[in-house]
């Protein structure tokens, strides 16, 4: 499963990111990287961006980004 499938107001464990070069760095930048628990709080309307928070702070993420993402 991905970032991108899970519902609003659960959250999961990250397990892997998939994506490469700048998309991966730009990711683990924000702070998401293997075993941190993301919390989606919100998807807008039209599925993009999403809302989550990581360790504390308030993300927006494009689903497409997302979908780079698996979960536990």
């Amino acid at each position: 499963m991905t970032l991108a499938e899970v519902a609003v107001g659960t959250s999961a464990q990250v397990s892997k990111i998939t994506g490469s070069g700048p998309v991966r760095r730009r990711i683990m930048d924000m702070g998401i990287t293997k075993g941190v628990q993301v919390h989606v709080a919100k998807v807008a309307p039209l599925g993009d961006p999403i809302q989550m928070t990581v360790r504390g702070y308030d993300l927006s993420l494009r689903r497409e980004d997302a979908r780079m993402i698996e979960v536990m």
